[in-house]
């Protein structure tokens, strides 16, 4: 069991937020799950809260006593980014400040570093975005390390590449893919599946950030989550292929089809300008971590068949 390091509280109980959730339960530790439901299909032991964390009062009171806080969260609608990103950020460094010393994990995604042109992403990547949620996501981001630097929270950013694994419905790789494989129907990818692509196992992800919660060396950097090694889309869905036992046909969605939905569903619409993550190699580089913590990553003959076993648990 590991060593007490105090409350845990994390703030959203999407895949993310669940991850990181069993993984610190699962050691023992004491954990507060935040949501504005307060329901959650969490462990036993985990105390379960209620809030809005966009309103600082609401943040305040749920992280009092935090020594680790988790920020989980993410409007699930592209088109809500703007409003609730920065609502969100305001409430949460409202909510570690407030704690006195707690530290800030924060799941970061890769929009910021725009368009590398098939360049492995490494944590000193320039903030070069120019599409409007890349913009987005490197202000947000510059507003964290800002907070850090001037003492106002201890931060650190984890950032991870599109995911994959139990709980993972809404992602890329999750009904679109590994739901509709279950259920006998072809595959949907988005983009050229024949370009590299790194996946992001969710479960590595919660192991990833518990780790850089315990870390003091963790704080004021960036960190990349191991993830499983990097192969095409379409051989992804031929491992898929092999967990299942039979063959998974693919529907490709290119950009021309994206912007023409684009035109009556606005997170389609919304979708287009990150469409050079799918049309090239979209490669993360993780050796920072591994380096520092150990290379964590599950590998993908084992992360495909546990994640579909999740899907086909729960389908239909």
């Amino acid at each position: 069991m590991a060593v007490d390091q105090g409350l845990h509280v994390v703030l959203g109980t999407g895949p993310i937020g669940l991850a990181v959730i069993e993984e610190l339960a699962a050691t023992g530790q004491r954990v507060r799950a935040v949501n504005r439901s307060g329901k959650a299909s969490v462990p036993a032991s985990v105390e379960m809260a209620t809030a809005d964390i966009t309103d600082p009062a609401q943040a305040r009171t749920v992280c009092a006593g935090a020594s680790v806080i988790y920020n989980c969260t993410n409007p699930p609608a592209y088109q809500g980014w703007p409003e609730l990103l920065p609502r969100l950020q305001t409430g949460i460094l409202a909510g570690a400040e407030a704690a006195g010393g707690a530290k800030l994990i924060v799941m970061d995604n890769l929009y910021m570093y725009g368009n590398v042109h098939g360049k492995p992403m490494t944590e000193d990547m320039p903030n070069a975005a120019t599409t409007k949620k890349g913009a987005l996501r490197a202000r947000i981001s510059d507003n964290w390390m800002a907070a850090h630097h001037a003492g106002r929270v201890r931060v650190v950013i984890a950032r991870a590449s599109d995911y994959f694994g139990p709980n993972g419905r809404g992602s890329g790789m999750g009904d679109i893919v590994f739901g509709r494989a279950v259920q006998g129907k072809s595959a949907q990818a988005i983009g050229n599946p024949d370009m590299p692509h790194t996946y992001t196992y969710i479960p590595d992800i919660g192991r990833a950030l518990a780790i850089l919660g315990a870390r003091d060396e963790a704080l004021g950097e960036i960190w990349h989550v191991p993830s499983p090694e990097t192969i095409t889309t379409r051989a992804f869905i031929e491992r898929i292929e092999q967990a299942l036992g039979r063959p998974v046909k693919i529907q490709v969605a290119p950009t021309l089809l994206i912007r023409a939905l684009g035109l009556f569903q606005p997170v389609m619409r919304e979708l287009v300008e990150m469409m050079y993550e799918f049309n090239e190699p979209f490669i993360l580089d993780t050796s920072k971590f591994a380096a520092a913590f150990g290379d964590i990553s599950t590998p993908l003959s084992e992360a495909i068949p546990a994640t579909a076993a999740w899907f086909k648990e729960h389908s239909g």
